[in-house]
């Protein structure tokens, strides 16, 4: 398993931590709930407006080499978790930078500082709920880092 040390970013000075819980049954991760950031993430639930984009910044270090990462990302609806369209699935390798700010890609080697940014579509198609996130940071199908947080989706 790999482990991972995870530290969330943010690019704006006027970013705060999200309140994001750690997944069931999933390897605790400290201070993941002081760490996470989401923008626009304001309070719980977080407002995801349609047809605009929601970000995220994690910084973390393997302990072992990741050859692959990907994103595993699904929105539980009325109890059923599914796959949140346009993020699930997708590689982070092309998403990835070192400390000085410059793209690397995979594989990752251990011991070192990554850091990952993206941003996300709120498509037009999502439903008006609420709904719990679920994100996972994958490696070979095992989640190297997961949370949740609650959202709402809105026009």
């Amino acid at each position: 398993m790999v482990a991972l040390s995870v530290v969330v970013l943010s690019c704006l000075a006027l970013a705060v931590a999200t309140d994001v819980d750690q997944c069931p049954g999933g390897r605790t991760i400290e201070n993941l709930r002081s760490d996470v950031v989401l923008m626009p993430c304001k309070k719980l639930p977080c407002k995801l407006k349609k047809n605009t984009r929601q970000h995220i910044t994690i910084k973390f270090k393997p302990d072992k080499e990741i050859k692959e990462l990907k994103n595993h990302v699904q929105a539980e609806v009325f109890g059923v978790p599914l796959p949140f369209v346009g993020v699930d699935g997708q590689s982070l390798c092309g998403k990835i930078e070192n400390e000085a700010g410059e793209k690397v890609s995979c594989p990752l080697s251990a011991g070192n500082t990554y850091i990952y940014k993206d941003s996300f579509p709120i498509e037009s198609f999502y439903p008006e709920i609420a709904v719990r996130v679920h994100w996972a940071l994958r490696s070979h199908g095992k989640d190297v880092t997961c949370f949740e947080v609650p959202a709402k989706i809105s026009s």
